[in-house]
């Protein structure tokens, strides 16, 4: 059964908005889009219930915190969404590493050495900054790249996301049983993967982040342990006109207990721990919107 046919009218609805909004962003210079994108979400967002969920997330993970401290994050976290949503048509132009360019990296000396090191290479970055930078800056590097992703629950709209990635040089794949096999074709393939690993996974592995015990998604340590592959933290930062910093970190050492669970289990901690880093750093630029943790 076709996308079209499977969809409710209320899917088609939100499919006719999201195209009429990718296509008024689309017309705009990018960072006027950008800055209309996050203007919108910091108006709407505030009012919206889902942001108490946030202000939980976020009073349990740095209670150090105060209400005003609290209300700086979420109004930045709104912005940085809609900032995203506004960028979405202009990805395909951005241009990267050189002089001026949308997206300018640092540590790519760490890419270079896990190619050379012949091996697949895995990066992974969480819902932070504009995320979809990280595999588009991969692909402009020249890497064959898969991107895994969560598949929206709106057929029509997962559609338009689909075609997006495919325009960015990346080959889309949705997360799940069909999705695993897909997975480990590309990297037998010799194509490097992008991950986005913050979300909760119902039946993963519970992992520490922000002291709490939180289900996590163990793909990435599995694929490593199993076809020695280079897993490399990916950092997607924001700057001013709409323009972003992507920072490759160093490659994880694997743990080679020969405990297969432990060390799936310490990968993934490590994983976890890099993530938290980077939140702390610049929390507004998380989206504290997930239901991360049990009690979320």
């Amino acid at each position: 059964m076709s996308d079209d046919a499977r969809a409710t009218t209320g899917q088609r609805i939100e499919a006719a908005f999201a195209g009429v909004a990718m296509a008024l962003f689309g017309a705009l210079p990018r960072a006027a889009a950008s800055a209309l994108g996050g203007w919108l979400a910091r108006t709407i967002g505030s009012r919206l219930g889902i942001t108490r969920r946030a202000r939980r997330n976020l009073a349990r993970a740095l209670p150090e915190l105060d209400r005003a401290a609290q209300d700086r994050v979420l109004a930045e976290m709104w912005d940085n969404l809609g900032r995203v949503v506004g960028e979405f048509p202009h990805l395909k132009t951005m241009d990267a590493f050189t002089p001026g360019a949308a997206i300018e990296a640092v540590g790519l000396e760490h890419v270079d050495a896990a190619i050379a090191r012949g091996k697949p290479l895995i990066f992974y970055s969480g819902h932070f900054g504009n995320w979809e930078v990280a595999a588009l800056a991969a692909a402009l590097y020249g890497l064959k790249l898969a991107a895994v992703y969560r598949a929206a629950n709106n057929p029509l709209v997962d559609r338009m996301m689909i075609e997006l990635r495919r325009d960015l040089g990346a080959d889309p794949i949705p997360k799940g049983a069909t999705g695993a096999r897909k997975i480990v074709g590309a990297i037998r393939a010799g194509q490097s993967l992008c991950m986005l690993v913050d979300q909760k996974m119902n039946d993963g592995i519970a992992v520490p982040f922000f002291g709490r015990d939180a289900m996590t998604a163990p793909a990435i340590a599995e694929l490593a342990l199993r076809y020695d592959c280079s897993v490399l933290p990916a950092r997607v930062e924001r700057l001013p006109g709409a323009r972003f910093r992507v920072t490759v970190f160093s490659a994880h050492d694997l743990p080679t207990s020969g405990d297969r669970p432990a060390d799936v289990l310490a990968l993934m901690t490590r994983i976890n721990q890099m993530l938290e880093s980077w939140i702390r750093a610049r929390p507004g630029h998380w989206f504290w919107l997930h239901r991360r943790w049990p009690d979320s």
